[in-house]
């Protein structure tokens, strides 16, 4: 890859940032890895492109979608869940490339989860102003494994809350390249992505990319 798209290629070395039992942060894991993982999701789009999806009461999520692998998550007036297809479209979900599941593995076994092996990513496209409402993720069925997300593309800040939604949130500064994983006792704490700043880079412009990676059979 190309270091002079960035201000000092020394800043690139990876380091882990704990962020509290069973949560942390690989600062620039995925750096090295970028080419093969905006390859992949350039592949992903042509079958199925990104979409903002609707929530169950109607409003339109500002953040668009798309995923790869056995399931994908879907939102409508018939609720959250995993789908095996697009209903957009009725056809399956592209398979998820090999490449992406040996880079969520690694990382995985980076954050202390040796057993991951994930079988839907969820990606995320955002844009200036985009932002994602404190939650939990459960609507895999095994909380047991981790989730694994990837950041890429202009930088965002990612709240981390406790169990509760009213619980204190920590603020996280996520660069390109940056990979949060959280498990075990961290599990099913709330979560959420504050408004994204105005902000471009040198690959992906405008646009935040995130991929989610889950076990949710």
């Amino acid at each position: 890859m190309n270091y002079s798209l960035f201000d000092d290629a020394s800043d690139l070395q990876p380091w882990t940032e704990d962020i509290c039992e069973g949560a942390l942060i690989l600062r620039h894991f995925s750096v090295l890895h970028e080419i093969t993982l905006l390859d992949g999701i350039r592949q992903i789009m042509i079958k199925h492109p990104f979409r903002q999806l609707l929530t169950p009461n109607g409003h339109r999520m500002s953040v668009a979608m798309t995923c790869c692998g056995e399931v994908g998550w879907v939102s409508d007036s018939n609720g959250y869940r995993y789908s095996t297809y697009d209903p957009d479209n009725g056809k399956h979900w592209p398979s998820m490339p090999d490449s992406f599941f040996s880079i969520a593995v690694q990382a995985a076994q980076e954050a202390g989860f040796p057993d991951f092996k994930p079988d839907s990513c969820l990606i995320n496209q955002y844009q200036v102003g985009s932002r994602l409402s404190l939650h939990q993720d459960k609507d895999e069925k095994n909380f047991g494994a981790p989730i694994v997300s990837f950041s890429l593309g202009i930088p965002a800040t990612f709240l981390f809350g406790g169990m509760q939604r009213t619980d204190p949130v920590q603020r996280y500064h996520l660069a390109h390249g940056d990979v949060v994983v959280w498990g075990g006792p961290a599990r099913l704490r709330y979560h959420g992505v504050a408004p994204i700043k105005e902000a471009a880079h040198p690959l992906l412009g405008t646009q935040r990319i995130n991929l989610t990676f889950r076990q949710a059979k």
